[in-house]
């Protein structure tokens, strides 16, 4: 059994949000959207209090260094 995505997985996060929002700029992300589309995804399995703003720095950097 595999296990869920965890909020500390940023580049297996920023994978799975770039098949998904292929048509984002991630340099233009508000983090309220950023947050939501983490929680939204199938595998992430992790709780939504133990995210914060460098969580979603580090997820955002990630994502980022893919498309550029």
């Amino acid at each position: 059994m595999t296990k869920g995505l965890l909020w500390s997985d940023s580049q297996e996060i920023a994978l799975d949000l770039i098949e998904q929002h292929a048509d984002v700029d991630p340099f233009k992300l508000h983090f309220t959207d950023l947050r939501q589309w983490v929680l939204d995804l199938e595998r992430f399995d992790d709780d939504p209090k133990h995210c914060g703003e460098r969580v979603l720095e580090a997820i955002q950097l990630a994502w980022m260094a893919e498309v550029d």
